[in-house]
């Protein structure tokens, strides 16, 4: 009778041992990554923090048109990919606002960007028409503004806000960073020679290093 007992606990048992055995293979695999470096529209819960913010000659001429052309606060999604430590921004796209809920000093849309249709956002923008109060935290502190607020709700890379001729923007850091609305073109070599033989001789025959006599 023991050893009839015996045999069906064994039956039983060697079926939970295999099961915990590959259990115990399925813990020890890499938790997937959330974040794939160069994927559209991808979150930013794991990923390092971007450093640069890249954006497109398209995105740059929209956003200047549509600071122009409104006196309220307008938003948009920002439509591109993520590469490492950078946020590359290909075009700008409206976010879906009512216009009763757009003022001088508040923007609030209807929907997030993917219920309005645009797949592969990296980000908010909104503008200040003003060009002023563009900050995520107020100046000397760390307390947030409602606009680092609201970016602590979403799950973006990166958040941006248009102010005149530069992007304020802020990062999973919270350290928050400025890009010219209109990039410059590096100085030419030979500018910059041009420039440094001038200076030299407006000092030749000076032995003096400040060019005195």
């Amino acid at each position: 009778m023991l050893a009839v007992r015996a045999g069906t606990l064994w039956r039983v048992i060697r079926p939970l041992g295999a099961v915990v055995g590959v259990m115990s293979l399925l813990a020890l695999q890499p938790e997937p990554a959330r974040l794939a470096g160069s994927a559209p529209g991808a979150r930013a819960d794991d990923a390092p923090a971007a450093r640069v913010l890249i954006l497109s000659d398209q995105a740059r001429r929209y956003l200047a048109l549509q600071y122009r052309a409104f006196a309220t606060e307008f938003m948009g999604c920002m439509i591109g990919e993520v590469r490492g430590r950078a946020v590359v921004v290909s075009r700008i796209a409206p976010a879906d606002v009512d216009p009763v809920h757009s003022t001088p000093t508040h923007v609030v849309p209807s929907a997030s960007c993917e219920a309005a249709g645009w797949s592969g956002t990296v980000g908010m923008i909104h503008s200040h028409p003003t060009g002023e109060r563009c900050w995520y935290y107020f100046p000397g502190t760390r307390v947030p503004s409602s606009d680092g607020q609201s970016f602590r709700l979403t799950g973006y890379p990166v958040d941006a806000i248009m102010c005149g001729d530069r992007i304020v923007w802020i990062n999973r850091d919270q350290a928050e960073r400025v890009t010219p609305l209109e990039e410059r073109p590096p100085r030419p070599a030979s500018a910059a020679r041009a420039k440094q033989r001038g200076n030299q001789s407006q000092h030749g025959g000076s032995t003096d290093p400040a060019g005195g006599d």
